[in-house]
């Protein structure tokens, strides 16, 4: 009951919640911010970082948010308030406390992050430094910790969707979405996502 009423009392005095979307890299993070946005949520993005082999579809990215651990002032946060942005699992941590959230997380097998994470480093010339093996463990923690703070932050209401099951089944997935978020149409989010995407698969 408690808990209910500090909710009530944290909608009235931070207002509509911010949308969060947010998992690790090559999650499914940029799908799920195209799936809010055609369904007519506003997205928070400068656009900076454009489309590519990665992700053809786009990144809907807001440059600035990649400085939440370093920035003293994030009260530009509370113009995010009603709207969606993408911010990354590490950095859910470093969320103002004054905002409400209701956060997509999406969850991927470590593997094939791990292999679309290779194949993204190696078209950027780039190589990883830590085994496979060692930094799947390191996000495993990373996650459980993340997790934790979704069941016992009480300004944050989370949704957990599993990369696979949104390509498999947008639908049911979409549905998912919209009951959470409310009023949104689950047709027109389900209509966004491409199989065709889903390339590395365990």
């Amino acid at each position: 009951m408690k808990a209910v009423l500090r909710k009530f009392l944290q909608r009235l005095l931070y207002g509509k919640p911010i949308i969060i979307v947010s998992g690790l890299p090559r999650s499914g993070t940029s799908m799920t911010m195209k799936m809010l946005d055609a369904a007519g949520v506003d997205i928070v993005t400068d656009e900076l970082r454009t489309a590519d082999e990665d992700n053809p579809k786009g990144y809907f990215e807001l440059e600035r948010v990649k400085d939440l651990e370093k920035e003293a002032d994030k009260s530009y946060l509370k113009e995010a308030r009603g709207k969606a942005v993408k911010v990354i699992s590490f950095l859910i941590k470093d969320l103002p406390s004054d905002n409400n959230y209701k956060i997509l997380f999406m969850n991927r097998n470590l593997d094939e992050v791990l292999a679309s994470q290779a194949k993204m480093l190696v078209r950027r010339g780039e190589t990883s430094e830590t085994a496979d093996e060692k930094m799947k463990e390191l996000w495993e923690n990373h996650l459980w910790q993340v997790k934790y703070r979704f069941k016992h932050e009480s300004n944050i209401e989370a949704l957990e969707l599993h990369y696979k099951e949104v390509i498999e089944n947008p639908g049911e997935q979409a549905a998912r979405i919209a009951k959470f978020l409310g009023g949104l149409n689950a047709a027109k989010m389900a209509g966004v996502v491409d199989n065709q995407l889903y390339r590395n698969r365990r």
